[in-house]
């Protein structure tokens, strides 16, 4: 299961469930996907298909929505 967080232009962020217990979120657009760390703070673990402007950009929306992803993270997983 995926669910999705949230939309944001060309982006939706969503979490895959059971994946792993460190914080983060998964980011897609038609380019590819990335993934981001949310903690200590939010920096990409890995990326596929999005060249370095779509990378900042993804993080971009990811820290611009970070509490909501924090909120929903724990309200998901019940952490």
């Amino acid at each position: 299961m995926a669910p999705t967080v949230l939309r944001d232009g060309q982006y939706r962020l969503f979490f895959f469930s059971r994946e792993e217990p460190r914080i983060h979120v998964h980011v897609s657009h038609p380019d590819g996907e990335a993934k981001f760390w949310l903690t200590p703070q939010v920096h990409l673990a890995t990326s596929v298909g999005l060249n370095q402007r779509l990378v900042r950009e993804a993080q971009s929306v990811v820290e611009q929505h970070l509490g909501e992803i924090t909120h929903a993270w724990h309200k998901h997983f019940g952490a």
